[in-house]
């Protein structure tokens, strides 16, 4: 018989909030047969029906756990599950550790995917969306990539790195702006898509720059110091994987750590917080930079990567790429409004940009 596959799954309203399908269920329960734990309650906590991944909150006798179905190729899981044991045997960084199965192993490789078991850190809490708060993100963010350094991946893993892919990366925004005001023009009739036209005139010469930019930066030095000497991006860290614990800051969902530049993280960090906030403000920008800073010094050649990687249009790719896939149903009035509020956010940030470039000219880091 063909060894059982996990696939994603159809959630519709036939389904209730996070449901699994029933051959995972009864895979869950086979995989914790492996370890040696008192189960008293397992409850589903969150799923990725579209990719096949889920997390199940399991109440045993030694404490809360958390059970993992990873939903990455296993090689690519291995990457992550071996960062989350250096982090926390090698560095004793705040992540929860993994608990190992009865033969030793950090997981149980079962329906063609990696499940893993860890602590479930209690009480966490999410820090307060302020300024403060903001900066003890950037200082837990900077204290976890300066403590990923020197990591090594297992033998059999897959290097996870986006570290040279910046130049492809920035390549892909301006290709897809093309796509955009392909789309806008065939699909004219919609409500949106004056207003995609309009964000592509504007934010594909924002592309064009920041392209150029990069390609004159100290970019292509930094690299070569390669993957173990940069450390770990976490690549979706926010509001949600860091929280306040008894001991302080901690990071959890490692899941999608790759190597790369660390600005990254703090770039969308701080790109999604001007978002949320509507508008650029160069107090919230500067702080946060110093507070990451703090944690893990920023050299004059990366805080010069980082203004780049500010200045390319993050946020309208980030929320528009989407059209692509389904343009008759996205462009409607609600992406026209979303498209307008980018736009005006945007207008905010240049001045903010101009004001802190200089700032870290002369600043000497060890």
């Amino acid at each position: 018989m063909a060894e059982l596959i996990i696939e994603p799954w159809i959630v519709d309203e036939t389904t209730h909030d996070f449901f699994v399908p029933e051959y995972i269920e009864n895979l869950a329960h086979q995989v914790l047969k492996h370890y040696d734990l008192s189960v008293r309650n397992m409850q589903i906590i969150t799923t990725k029906p579209d990719k096949g991944g889920a997390i199940w909150k399991l109440e045993t006798k030694s404490g809360p756990k958390s059970l993992k179905l990873l939903h990455r190729r296993p090689t690519r899981s291995l990457f992550s599950l071996g960062a989350q044991e250096y982090l926390v045997d090698v560095q004793a960084a705040r992540v929860p550790p993994i608990i190992k199965t009865k033969d030793g192993k950090n997981f149980v490789e079962a329906g063609g995917k990696l499940w893993f078991v860890a602590e479930w850190i209690e009480p966490l809490t999410p820090v307060t969306k302020d300024l403060e708060g903001a900066k003890q993100l950037c200082y837990a963010l900077g204290e976890f990539h300066r403590l990923s350094k020197g990591y090594v991946p297992p033998q059999n893993a897959e290097i996870a790195s986006r570290l040279y892919k910046w130049p492809k990366t920035y390549e892909k925004v301006l290709k897809k702006m093309d796509w955009l005001r392909n789309i806008a023009k065939v699909y004219s009739d919609m409500p949106a898509s004056s207003h995609l036209l309009n964000g592509v005139e504007k934010f594909e010469q924002q592309a064009i720059q920041s392209i150029n930019s990069l390609n004159q930066s100290s970019y292509y030095d930094l690299v070569q110091q390669g993957n173990a000497y940069w450390g770990l991006v976490h690549q979706d860290y926010g509001w949600s994987n860091g929280q306040m614990g008894k001991n302080g800051m901690w990071i959890i969902d490692l899941d999608g750590v790759a190597y790369d530049l660390p600005i990254r993280d703090l770039r969308k960090l701080i790109s999604g917080t001007m978002a949320d906030l509507m508008k650029w403000d160069t107090t919230w920008v500067r702080e946060m930079i110093a507070t990451y800073h703090e944690a893990n010094p920023i050299s004059p050649q990366l805080y010069e990567i980082l203004m780049i990687d500010l200045s390319l249009p993050n946020e309208f790719y980030k929320n528009l790429k989407e059209a692509v896939y389904e343009p008759e149903v996205f462009l409607n009035e609600q992406t026209a409004q979303l498209i307008q509020t980018i736009i005006e956010t945007d207008q905010s940030k240049w001045p903010v940009l101009n004001e802190i470039k200089d700032d870290w000219k002369g600043v000497k880091t060890k």
